[in-house]
């Protein structure tokens, strides 16, 4: 295991961390799946994988991680708190709200987080998260207490990661990206604003579905290239930590082409980066409708066809009646995007 810079933190993290979302017993509705491990295997799993240098384990509250905090908080102690590096999140944005959560999540864990997340922030709740008495206040507040260690913004939103790495408040960002959607990576990585922040990768295997295409060596080489600080992935099982953690991957350079052609072999992939240029004058996300056509045809059927849904029809026929066409004239790659939302809304009926 290598390990890089978490930012100007002072703290150094293993380049790949473990996201305990499979290792939750429960019912929550989270992706990817969950193993419903019980405790004694989740620390072992845990275990395991420090044992081959992961030194990284990202949690968040018991209504978005089941029971997954809590042993966390067991397998902490039984490690050694000193020995690992906890991130943790909450998805509250009023400043009241975060406090609360931080303090809850301390009394769970059993220690205090190194890092503390405002999780999912996007373009409708960032103003709340930023502004005056908002979420990530609070996060300041608590680590001026000493209840946390560093703050952080955890989103999918380009925007809102630039918005963090320009707020001094912000010590850590975490995002999303993989070799397939890599859009918000190489914007990132394009912009010295993000100089000196903490960065952390989820959704290296796009929740699973890349795996039915790419093998773990292929995805973790493929985004190694960037200086991010870690790349987290979801670990339910022994074999799932060897397969992420147990050699060191060289990297490996895929183009985007690359990346298309291998897809190709399976079904007809949408070229979407989901570098989330294409802005709907009519506040519809385009980039997520795309991204989930093409999670439906990696295996993620039902999920998929469920997201795309929603919505599909007033976003169809608003797209039809569009002279704006923004969308289209900012995209890098030259999707023809109403005829695309027109598929995929003929493929929903």
């Amino acid at each position: 295991m290598r390990y890089r810079d978490l930012g100007s933190t002072g703290l150094k993290v293993s380049e790949i961390g473990f996201g305990t979302i499979p290792i939750l017993s429960g019912n929550v509705p989270v992706l990817p799946e969950y193993f419903s491990p019980e405790l004694d295997e989740a620390v072992d799993i845990m275990m395991h994988a420090y044992n081959m240098g992961c030194n990284l384990y990202d949690t968040a509250i018991p209504e978005e991680y089941g029971d997954a905090e809590y042993k966390l908080g067991v397998f902490a102690q039984k490690v050694g708190r000193e020995n690992i590096i906890i991130s943790d999140k909450a998805r509250f944005m009023d400043g009241n709200d975060m406090f609360r959560e931080v303090q809850r999540s301390i009394e769970t864990l059993g220690t205090k987080p190194d890092i503390y997340f405002v999780h999912q922030v996007d373009e409708k709740n960032e103003e709340e998260t930023f502004s005056r008495y908002g979420a990530l206040d609070a996060l300041c507040d608590l680590k001026r207490a000493g209840l946390i260690g560093f703050t952080g913004i955890a989103t999918h939103y380009y925007s809102v990661a630039r918005r963090a790495a320009l707020d001094e408040r912000v010590d850590v960002i975490q995002t999303s990206g993989n070799i397939l959607e890599r859009g918000i990576i190489e914007r990132i990585f394009e912009d010295d604003a993000f100089a000196g922040k903490g960065l952390i990768l989820n959704k290296l295997y796009a929740a699973g579905c890349l795996l039915s295409v790419f093998t773990p060596e292929e995805l973790i080489g493929g985004v190694l290239s960037r200086p991010f600080s870690s790349a987290l992935i979801g670990i339910g099982t022994k074999e799932q930590a060897d397969a992420a953690m147990k050699e060191e991957y060289p990297v490996r350079d895929f183009s985007f082409d690359e990346v298309i052609s291998r897809l190709t072999e399976h079904f007809s992939p949408i070229r979407c980066t989901r570098c989330q240029r294409c802005v709907c004058p009519k506040g519809y996300e385009v980039h997520i409708l795309l991204r989930q056509y093409n999670y439906y045809h990696l295996g993620k059927k039902y999920w998929a066809m469920r997201k795309m849904k929603m919505n599909i029809d007033e976003f169809y026929n608003s797209c039809r009646s569009c002279t704006d066409r923004r969308c289209m004239a900012d995209c890098p790659q030259k999707l023809m995007i109403p005829e695309l939302i027109e598929m995929i809304h003929d493929m929903t009926i």
